[in-house]
Formats: structure tokens, C-alpha cells, sequence
């Protein structure tokens, strides 16, 4: 069991200095997440994610929505980051996801959040959407361990996240909280407007285990590190769960901690899409919920009705 984060360790040896360097390399030509744009950020050019060289963040706070293992009884100290590099057409937070909604901040103001949320008792620092600001998060995380900074990170992302990216998280984020959305990309294309999502994010998250490993709880029930995936079940078997539960229990750990989250409602543009345009039924959500069983796989969310198996 950890006694500290990670990131604790790679502060003291100076590899979490280093890996700020090479993050910021990466967006001289940019490769931070999987849209692999390749457009100088540093120099002002602008990618699918149009966002530079400074992060924007919507709004931040202790959050009691999120999994169990997360909110605890203090909350999860969430950070919505403005924009992000999917652009579903039935996101329920369409309003920072695909907006400018927010201001930009400095890594030294990153850093004074993460540490306002520490001081707030939250649980661990939630990071929405990071995978367009990753090398900002490195380093507002750089300066925040130096001033006190003790408690789990969490990457909360749409799981479109580069290799490249996650290998200069390795040993810094301590809980990845990856999306599987699709298992077929042309679907993801026309829903997400997203390419090879599929084949981008089943690698992000074969990496994200390698370097966590199953999600790991203290005695207080609260996660301190490891992989922890959400699954939302969409209309009309649209995602693939079936095929996603195999690639879960086949591929990455059968014991690996599933949110298949059962809250789709058609925001957005989703009315333009009739296949998309109602919510789900009970008759589907249990349909997911029994092929991720048959499928092998048995930690469950328990803030809904799910138990562990």
C-alpha cells in the first residue's frame, strides 16, 4: 500500500523537474494527447483543442458526485479544465467542454487551487479533462509538491491521451480515471467527431495500468492508486459495451474497478441524432451490467445500486 504519493518521490530526486521539461517540449510540436496535432502551442498556434500554452480552468471545489472510492466524506477536489478534446455530441457538460467558458491561469496558480483544495480537507485533486493540459498540470504540480502538496492525483479524462503524454505521468498520477466510450471507431467518429478512438484509447488504457495496477483502497475505503474506468451506456448498444467489458477482463485485469455509469440523457446536439435522442432503459443498463459479469470482471461502483461480486 502507498504511504505518499508518487510524485512526492520524483520531487525529491528531481525527476518530476525533468519530466516539466519534457512536457513543455511536447507542445513545441504538439503530441500531449491523442489528436497528435503537432502545431507549436509555445509559439501561439492553436490545435482541435484551442488552447495554448496556458490551461483554463472553469471552476474547481470539493465534488460528492464521484465514485465512492473518490468522494469519501470530504469530496473530491475537482478541477474543470475549459475545453476538451472530444467534442460529443451529447455531452452533459457541453457548457466548459466545448466553450471558452473560464480564464487562463498560471502554473503558479494552478498550484495555489490544488493546495486550496488540500486545505479544504478534500480527499485527492481531480483533474476534469487534462489531457489537452497535461504538461500545465506537470507543472503546477512541480510547484505545489514543493509548498506542501501531499494527497492522490486524478486524472480524469475522456481517455483520447497520447503515449507519449502518459509515459511522463508515470509515477506522478497516482489514480487514472479513464472514459471508454466506444469500441468502434466509426462510431466514436460520428458521435465524437474523434478519430481511431478505440485503438488510441486501448492503448492509453493498457498504459495506465501498466503504471497503477488495479485500484488499490485504504482502510477508510478511499483510493490511493491505481485504474479506475467508466463505461457510460449509451442508446441502443452504441458504445459497445460488450466488447469493452471484454477488452477490460481479456487485456487488462479482471479485477479492474468499473463505473458503468447508467445517467446518459441526450444534452447537446443529441436531439440531431435519433438513434441518440432518448435516455436509456432500465432493460439496457442491465444488459451492460450482465455482460461486464460475463465478461469476468466484478469491482463495481458502489454509489449506485452496484456491489462487488
Amino acid at each position: 500500500m502507498p504511504t505518499e504519493p508518487g510524485y512526492l518521490k520524483l520531487l525529491r530526486s528531481g525527476e518530476l523537474k525533468r519530466r516539466v521539461e519534457a512536457a513543455y517540449e511536447l507542445l513545441s510540436l504538439c503530441d500531449v494527447c491523442g489528436w497528435h496535432c503537432r502545431v507549436d502551442r509555445r509559439a501561439g498556434k492553436l490545435g482541435v483543442c484551442k488552447t495554448g500554452v496556458r490551461a483554463k480552468v472553469s471552476s474547481y471545489g470539493p465534488h460528492f458526485g464521484e465514485e465512492a472510492p473518490l468522494r469519501g466524506w470530504r469530496g473530491s477536489g475537482t478541477i474543470f479544465f475549459t475545453r476538451c478534446n472530444l467534442k460529443c455530441q451529447y455531452c452533459q457538460n457541453y457548457d466548459i467542454s466545448q466553450t471558452d467558458a473560464g480564464g487562463e491561469v498560471e502554473p503558479e496558480e494552478l498550484a495555489a487551487i490544488m493546495l486550496d483544495l488540500q486545505e479544504r480537507g478534500c480527499h485527492n485533486i481531480n483533474f476534469v479533462s487534462p489531457s489537452h493540459v497535461a504538461a500545465q498540470i506537470l507543472t503546477a504540480t512541480f510547484i505545489a509538491a514543493q509548498a506542501g502538496l501531499r494527497i492522490p492525483l486524478v486524472y480524469n479524462t475522456g481517455g483520447y491521451d497520447s503515449l507519449e503524454m502518459l509515459r511522463l505521468l508515470d509515477g506522478v498520477i497516482d489514480i487514472y480515471m479513464p472514459d471508454m466510450k466506444y469500441a468502434d471507431p466509426d462510431i466514436a467518429r460520428k458521435y465524437s467527431k474523434i478519430l481511431n478512438y478505440p485503438r488510441v484509447n486501448q492503448a492509453a488504457v493498457k498504459e495506465m495500468h501498466r503504471q497503477v495496477g488495479d485500484l488499490m483502497l485504504d482502510d477508510r475505503g478511499l483510493a490511493v492508486r491505481g485504474l479506475l474506468v467508466r463505461h457510460l451506456v449509451l442508446p441502443n448498444d452504441l458504445a459497445g459495451t460488450r466488447e469493452i467489458m471484454r477488452f477490460l477482463a481479456e487485456e487488462v485485469s479482471p479485477h479492474t474497478y468499473v463505473n458503468i455509469m447508467d445517467q446518459y440523457h441526450p444534452y447537446y446536439r443529441a436531439d440531431r441524432y435519433p438513434e441518440l435522442n432518448r435516455p436509456i432503459t432500465r432493460q439496457e443498463y442491465e444488459k451492460a451490467m450482465r455482460v461486464a459479469r460475463e465478461a469476468g470482471l466484478h469491482r463495481f461502483d458502489r454509489r449506485r445500486r452496484l456491489v462487488w461480486f
